[in-house]
């Protein structure tokens, strides 16, 4: 079997993907807890939560024109520091946390499936799973192309929202907004900053897209500008159009406006969070074999993965162990716990990867995309700022 993946991929279907991963079903019950702690200020929050995402996701940007490799965060750990046993455990990481947050989306978006259908959950499940990891399985192009008919259906929700909101009887507080309490913005912004996280799995597409070291920084920049727009303007039209009380006291925020504005029930939504899940489901399936991949490049006894399918160009044998367990994961798993635990572990990622980029640029000044000296560092700082801010949040 070859050891290449086929280049299929151009800078609008990575563009969408990436928006896709980060425009996920959280979304759906972000704006509630954001609201809860910002009040209308919330979407300041989400902001500011961009910007703070900013400088990693730049870094992410250099190291992707850089070493355009399906391992995405460990090759570059391996390029920068050097110690492979690091590498590996960046690597062992990303695979981790993308196989949980499959397990649990997965979980949700059934959640919500067997809620207007009589499908059972195990069923439901293991059927959706198999289906998902056989589209992955398929080809790159022809995952990302359905993830981007999924993303389109997200997004075609989150426009109905924004138009709704923004079309309603405006609440007491938007037409005479109370100052803003920046202690409480802050405290959103650490919630809003998890709706960014997403934009790292795009790096590891590198050896599927075609001139990676000028597709791959665009893609990354665009996915997170439009997603942090879209953010923005959904829990602008969120806080415009139901009191943020309520707002922060509902488990489905996005289907209250909808039902306050417009006096009507909010069915449709429960499939467009089904959507959701799927593409959230398929994109960290892709992203998780794909690194799997990438360490069988550098790690003998992890080379069995460092193979693609002659026709489908797809690392299958890796495809199949991330699929697999992801549907184990979801039925088996107290998913909700390990999910939080590896979202801390990622802020531990990012700093690390902020810090190969400081001694890459020190050592190897030239690069096809560069950023400032300065963006690193602070992409670091933000990173474990963020990391401390979380452990005080959760405990």
């Amino acid at each position: 079997m070859p050891d290449t993946l086929k280049r299929r991929l151009g800078l609008g279907l990575l563009t969408v993907y990436g928006v896709g991963i980060m425009v996920g079903a959280g979304i759906y019950v972000l704006v509630g807890a954001a609201a809860g702690q910002a009040g209308i200020w919330a979407p300041v929050s989400f902001l500011l939560a961009a910007v703070v995402v900013a400088p990693t996701a730049l870094t992410y940007c250099e190291l992707s024109s850089r070493i355009p490799e399906a391992a995405g965060e460990s090759a570059y750990v391996d390029a920068g520091i050097g110690w492979h046993w690091l590498a590996l455990l960046v690597g062992a990481i990303i695979v981790i946390s993308g196989t949980v947050a499959a397990a649990a989306v997965l979980r949700g978006g059934v959640g919500y499936l067997t809620s207007i259908t009589p499908l059972r959950f195990d069923v439901a499940v293991i059927g959706l799973g198999l289906l998902l990891m056989l589209i992955a399985m398929i080809g790159a192009l022809e995952s990302l192309s359905f993830a981007a008919i999924l993303t389109i259906i997200e997004v075609s929700g989150l426009l109905i929202i924004i138009w709704a909101g923004f079309t309603a009887v405006p609440v007491a507080d938007w037409q005479n907004p109370p100052p803003p309490q920046w202690s409480g913005i802050i405290g959103a912004s650490v919630f809003a900053f998890f709706a960014f996280i997403g934009f790292e799995d795009l790096v590891n597409m590198s050896e599927e897209t075609r001139n990676p070291t000028r597709n791959m920084p665009r893609a990354i920049l665009m996915a997170l500008g439009i997603t942090a727009v879209l953010y923005a303007l959904v829990s602008l039209a969120a806080v415009r159009a139901v009191p943020v009380e309520r707002l922060a006291q509902s488990s489905r925020p996005l289907a209250l406006v909808w039902e306050v504005a417009t006096g009507r029930p909010a069915a449709f939504m429960a499939w467009i969070a089904v959507a959701a899940a799927l593409n959230g489901v398929l994109a960290q399936m892709v992203m998780a074999s794909r690194v799997l991949f990438g360490l069988g490049k550098r790690t003998a006894y992890l080379a069995v993965f460092h193979r693609a399918h002659p026709r489908f160009g797809t690392p299958v044998l890796a495809t199949v162990l991330i699929g697999t367990t992801v549907i184990i994961s979801a039925l088996a798993l107290p998913v909700a716990k390990l999910a939080e635990i590896t979202s801390m572990a990622l802020l531990l990622v990012f700093a690390i990867v902020n810090t190969t980029l400081i001694a890459l640029k020190y050592r190897q000044p030239v690069a096809p995309f560069r950023v400032p000296a300065i963006v690193p560092w602070f992409g670091m700082l933000a990173s474990l700022a963020a990391f401390g801010a979380t452990i005080g949040v959760s405990q």
